[in-house]
């Protein structure tokens, strides 16, 4: 083997014909990588559409969901608002029934009352 040291001259032709073939290496795989990157980029770009389709279906679905039970909501309300004024309806209904039969009760009383005062009175005579 010889032992010859290599002049700056050809150290620096070494050095620029790896370059050259690094960078035909790099241009190679560069144009490889743009048909399958522009792939890749139209692939995003799918995906991306198809979320954004997604994501809209899904608002809007939740906001017909949302707007569903605002309506059943108002509803169960209307129907409570109607069953407590039914209640009230039916309390001052029997306390109206409470109250007449009272008055009915007191007034037979008196009568009878009366009947026993004027057959008191009767008797007196």
């Amino acid at each position: 083997m010889s032992r010859t040291v290599p002049s700056f001259a050809e150290r620096l032709q070494t050095a620029a014909k790896a370059k050259q073939a690094q960078l035909e290496k790099l241009r190679t795989t560069a144009q490889a990588n743009a048909a399958s990157s522009a792939e890749r980029q139209a692939a995003l770009v799918e995906a991306d559409k198809a979320r954004q389709i997604r994501t809209a279906e899904r608002k809007a679905a939740n906001r017909i969901a949302a707007e569903q039970k605002a309506k059943e909501l108002a509803a169960e309300k209307t129907r409570q608002a109607q069953a407590a004024a039914e209640a009230l309806a039916l309390k001052e209904a029997e306390r109206v029934a409470k109250l007449q039969a009272e008055e009915a009760r007191q007034k037979e009383q008196k009568a009878a009352r009366d009947v026993k005062y004027a057959a008191r009175k009767s008797r007196k005579r």
